[in-house]
């Protein structure tokens, strides 16, 4: 029996006969299309297959997985429709089925029996050495005597720091044989032990994404962007960094905030090294990081980890998003809609599996929708607006402090803790309400990896009787400050140090002990580039004073200086609207306080979606009862009959002592 071809019209007349009768019973299915927040025009010329390619603004406005995604027609009946990402294929590598290295004339000759006929698109080799540059060329063969050059002079390196090139791209082909040849002239032998071949695969189309940078921050080592996509639930292929620095090499990795049970935190997504650099008198970058994942956000972080170097400028930021496409079967020309933005529907089930594969290959009607819009008919309030926006009653008598929340505009707010108030509240901040009136609300913890410095008074605290110790004593702004590392600087331009940051505490009776927050190595050198000292603190400073001691041993002391300390940013996520009869405040203070627990996880998806306000909390407001002195509370007359009475009592009790004291004895 003769096959038909996939791209034979017979396929799409199948494939339409088949699409027809299922549309005919899903049009019959019971359906209100005002329960859809947003919708767009598709304007079919012709009745037929038609194939839309969803804009990135509808990937926004509809759930992760475009569970929410509506076809319907001018009589509001909807329609069957097929959804298609468009991914590449996962890259394949097979194993030469014949590895062997021949040295000739100062040069490394690796010979690769392929053992297959499909098309190679590059070669990976595998070695146990960990730092070397080399060149490379390559060359293939179907017969083992007779080399073409594919590929000449292509840089080979794994350095310390993470940059890392073992793969040789060659022109698509099948080829017999490869031979890779490796220059070893001027530098010592590395040993390559193996090879994958990569074959070749299909491509997917992509489209170029509009990044912009929010913020930039620096901390000790590591260099914070958030990057706005502009638009969530987009795949991105890959992100490119640009930057003007000719030389550089970071590890990057790349971050998505995520609603987990104790609020939002960030999840790594990737991890990439990118570099630029010359080797062999041949300029190298990789400034592009693979990523081939959806973003269910439109914020994507980008971590970059400069260790002892300066920070890198980075120009801008690029990416690239997959396609997705969306097939349905037009009954007849017309205005058709596309509706988005229902969160609390599920997903239809229009048993189009079956058809799935002649839908992707079927000639269809490429069709570009009109721009998203409000549905003028949406009836229901969105899922966050649904939400009752205040919690439980609550008493506040029992928090000791609090913080006035100026308000300015309806919608998500955010908070960020100041370490005042971090130092008052429990260590985790399970004390913390939002309170409006005499009801909470609701609110979310954003653990971030962000952190803020905060400068330090430092002072020389030398014991004299440990003459070999420096010995300097850092303040706090306050006690319980929660910091987690402590830097400085130092002038000194050769040293090595053991480095000991501890506290003075005081036990259950009364004693006072040295309690250790942590330690470094410190080592400096006149020709190396200097580098700040960073301690990693193992415990939260209950005091206010810190010390930071170091043996010199029979050696100078060093000379420290710019002392400075971190702790990580927390912010509070809520929604309300300003309300002028009625002021927000920020509670904290209570140790006996439960974290709460609230419903807004049920709705977290649309949180990290909304554009936030940010909100910068007011002075601190001290609730702590305060103790009367004794007759405060009494009026005038009754304030001097105490006082007389007062008086009275006094001359009573000294002369009855007076009586009992022994008289002296006359000479």
């Amino acid at each position: 029996m003769k096959r038909i071809p996939r791209s034979h019209p017979l396929h799409n007349f199948c494939a339409i006969v088949a699409l027809t009768i299922v549309v005919a019973a899903q049009t019959c299915l019971a359906f209100d299309p005002n329960e859809w927040r947003n919708t767009q025009a598709v304007e079919v010329p012709a009745k037929g297959l038609v194939r839309v390619n969803v804009p990135a603004a509808t990937l926004d406005a509809a759930q992760h997985g475009l569970e929410d995604l509506r076809i319907i027609d001018s009589t509001g009946s909807q329609g069957p429709y097929l959804v298609e990402r468009l991914l590449p294929e996962p890259e394949s590598t097979i194993r030469p089925t014949e590895f062997r290295s021949i040295i000739e004339n100062g040069a490394l000759h690796l010979i690769l029996k392929t053992g297959t006929s499909a098309p190679i698109i590059g070669v990976s080799l595998e070695t146990p050495a960990t730092r070397f540059m080399k060149a490379a060329d390559v060359e293939g063969s179907n017969d083992g005597r007779t080399w073409i050059r594919l590929a000449g002079g292509d840089s080979l390196f794994q350095l310390p720091n993470g940059a890392t090139k073992l793969r040789v791209s060659v022109p698509e082909g099948a080829w017999q044989f490869l031979r890779v040849t490796i220059d070893e002239l001027g530098a010592p032998p590395v040993p390559f032990t193996g090879a994958h071949l990569h074959k070749a695969r299909t491509t997917a189309p992509a489209e170029t994404v509009a990044v912009t940078i929010k913020s930039r921050d620096e901390s000790p080592g590591t260099t914070r962007v958030a990057l706005n996509l502009g638009a969530a639930n987009l795949t991105l292929g890959s992100l490119r960094i640009e930057s003007n620095e000719p030389v550089f090499t970071r590890a990057v990795t790349l971050a998505v905030p995520e609603v987990g049970d104790d609020g939002i935190r960030e999840r790594n997504i990737a991890d990439a090294v990118i570099y630029r650099f010359n080797v062999n008198g041949k300029n190298e970058a990789r400034l592009e990081i693979p990523l081939e994942s959806q973003i269910h956000t439109r914020e994507l972080l980008v971590l970059i980890r400069n260790e002892d170097s300066p920070p890198i400028s980075i120009d801008s930021v690029r990416a690239d998003r997959r396609l997705v496409r969306l097939t349905f079967f037009a009954n007849q020309p017309g205005q058709y809609s596309l509706l988005s933005g229902n969160p609390q529907c599920a997903a239809p089930r229009y048993d189009l599996s079956v058809l799935s594969g002649k839908l992707r290959n079927a000639t269809a009607t490429e069709i570009v929708p009109a721009a998203l819009v409000p549905n003028p008919n949406y009836r229901p309030p969105e899922a966050l607006a649904a939400l009752t926006l205040t919690g439980a009653q609550i008493d506040v008598t029992k928090w000791k402090f609090r913080k006035f929340l100026p308000l300015t505009q309806n919608g998500l707010q955010q908070v960020e803790l100041d370490p005042e108030l971090l130092a008052r509240s429990q260590p985790d901040q399970g004390d913390i309400r939002i309170v409006r009136g005499e009801y909470q609300l609701p609110f979310l913890f954003e653990r971030t990896s962000l952190s803020r410095p905060i400068s330090l008074n430092a002072a020389a605290a030398n014991d004299p009787k440990k003459p070999v110790l420096s010995r300097w004593s850092l303040k706090l702004p306050q006690p319980g400050v929660p910091i987690t590392r402590l830097v400085c600087t130092s002038s000194s331009p050769l040293f090595h140090r053991q480095m000991r940051l501890w506290e003075e505490v005081t036990d259950e009776r009364g004693d006072k002990l040295a309690s250790e927050l942590g330690r470094a190595t410190w080592d400096q050198t006149p020709d190396t580039p200097k580098r700040d000292l960073v301690i990693e603190l193992n415990a939260r400073p209950k005091s206010d004073t810190l010390f930071l001691e170091t043996d010199n041993g029979d050696n100078p002391a060093i000379e420290l200086r710019d002392f400075r300390s971190y702790y990580p940013v927390t912010r509070v996520v809520f929604k309300t609207t300003p309300d002028p009869t009625q002021s927000v405040w920020l509670y904290y203070g209570n140790l006996n306080a439960t974290a709460p627990r609230y419903d807004l996880t049920l709705v977290a998806a649309e949180l990290l979606k909304a554009e936030r306000g940010t909100v910068a909390a007011g002075a601190e407001e001290d609730l702590s009862p305060k103790p009367l002195l004794v007759g405060q509370t009494l009026t005038r007359s009754t304030r001097y009959i105490f006082w007389g009475a007062l008086a009275l009592v006094v001359i009573v009790l000294l002369a009855i002592v007076s009586r009992f004291l022994p008289k002296a004895q006359q000479q």
